[in-house]
């Protein structure tokens, strides 16, 4: 199907400058000293607190909420960054609707819970602000030596729990910039003012750890090699291929990846710069898929639409991200999956045809019925898969495509660990990565104490 008539449009600096400062400030203003204290007194303190369970990282919450309440915000980052060392970014990012506020008992009893997340950005914040000491202190060296592949969230866990043990850490980081998805891949309104290599830099003040950019794993090193070299190695390399629409044309320059649309506009200096379309389609019904929404959305876009081939209840994006990118003007169609691009005689996308689709006991099919809807760009943001290329002859088990690990994060070779979205069942949070790293750290401290 062609229309020879349409052409995209697609180019930047669709707002004035004073539009896009707005647009990219804080989603949620900070909480000032007053705020944090009035939220954490309406905490019950339970001693049984259902928010610790549901914490990835086990944070003692009543805890470091009662901290707040009695004035002590540093003491109250201590205790959240001593189970969560990337406490400071997971309070910007973690879908904490879905985890430790959706069963605060204030919650369940009023649709009110207390706002945790929030609480946790006022202790960490106020810590970075007001001292430069590290809140942990390193012990003494034992002489061991640990390399880190991956330079994000469960890499930066582990090596941080590491050091503190007394290892040397060395992480090899495939980028040129450290921080993996919180610095990549992660909406620029979540995270501003370059909060994700502050927390880097945070994290190496505590000693005994280098970061070697631009090391990639199967290109630069090896597992044999590091092995070879390294009393130990953790994997926490995370996620690199981008899952593909299917389609024919899909390597057309309107047909983007959404996760590096993300990460070139976390990386730029000047929104203005970034080029957009008129009309915009994301196809998924994840995180990705919001984000990248509602970014195209403030960086000038029009029309904004998700399509995503079930209902809204299957939806990986909770309840709350998908409101806001409504709220945003992003329109969210369910029940549609891609069928076809269209494109004009000069072969550039102006559009897309879906199929409507039906699930039949759990069964997704198409129904045959299908809907055009114009677009100067497509985003693809359908998942992304582990590239296990580098693990080939290595004896590392894989499942479900992805790294098998045991409890303690343990690999089927020896001396390996591995965690993050590369392991199998690794769930796509920050936070998740977070307790792998810490998790996979204290199981190679127990076999290097040996």
């Amino acid at each position: 199907m062609s229309e020879a008539l349409v052409t995209p449009d697609i180019r930047s600096g669709r707002l004035d400058q004073v539009d896009y400062d707005s647009n990219f400030e804080d989603l949620h203003a900070p909480f000032t000293m007053h705020e944090a204290r009035v939220e954490a007194d309406r905490c019950y303190f339970c001693y049984d607190a259902p928010c610790m369970d549901a914490c990835p990282t086990s944070i003692d919450i009543p805890l470091f909420i009662r901290e707040i309440a009695t004035g002590n915000p540093n003491g109250s980052a201590k205790t959240i960054l001593n189970q969560n060392i990337l406490g400071g970014m997971c309070a910007r990012v973690c879908p904490t609707e879905t985890l430790c506020e959706e069963v605060c008992v204030r919650e369940k009893a009023e649709g009110k819970p207390v706002k945790i997340g929030q609480l946790q950005r006022y202790a960490t914040d106020h810590f970075f602000e007001t001292t430069k000491e590290h809140p942990f202190t390193r012990a003494a060296a034992t002489g061991k030596k640990v390399a880190v592949v991956g330079a994000g969230p469960a890499g930066l866990s582990c090596a941080h729990r590491l050091a503190t043990h007394g290892h040397d850490v060395e992480i090899f980081e495939a980028r040129a910039k450290s921080g993996g998805l919180n610095e990549h891949g992660i909406a620029a309104y979540k995270t501003t003012h370059d909060f994700a290599q502050l927390e880097v830099d945070f994290v190496m003040s505590i000693g005994g750890i280098t970061i070697k950019n631009e090391q990639a794993l199967g290109r630069d090193i090896s597992v044999e090699q590091l092995r070879n070299d390294y009393d130990a190695v953790f994997l926490g390399m995370g996620l690199g291929n981008t899952n593909e629409l299917g389609l024919s044309g899909e390597d057309n320059d309107g047909c983007l990846d959404a996760v590096a649309y993300i990460e070139a506009l976390r990386q730029t200096d000047d929104m203005s710069t970034l080029h957009v379309g008129r009309d915009i389609v994301v196809i998924g019904g994840g995180m990705t898929a919001i984000d990248v929404a509602i970014q195209t959305k403030l960086l000038g876009a029009e029309n904004v639409t998700i399509a995503y081939r079930r209902g809204q209840e299957n939806m990986n994006a909770s309840l709350y991200e998908q409101e806001l990118a409504q709220t945003h003007g992003v329109i969210i169609r369910h029940w549609l999956q891609p069928d076809a691009l269209v494109s004009n005689d000069k072969g550039e996308i102006t559009g897309i045809k879906l199929e409507y689709t039906s699930a039949d006991g759990g069964s997704l099919s198409g129904t045959g019925e299908t809907v055009e809807i114009k677009a100067d760009q497509i985003f693809k943001a359908i998942g992304q898969q582990f590239d296990s290329s580098a693990l080939s002859d290595t004896g590392i088990d894989i499942e479900a495509r992805r790294i098998k690990v045991s409890e303690d994060r343990k690999t089927s070779l020896s001396k390996v660990w591995a965690g993050g979205d590369c392991v199998a069942g690794g769930e796509d949070l920050t936070v998740a990565s977070v307790e792998d790293g810490k998790v996979a750290a204290e199981s190679i401290h127990s076999f290097l104490s040996r």
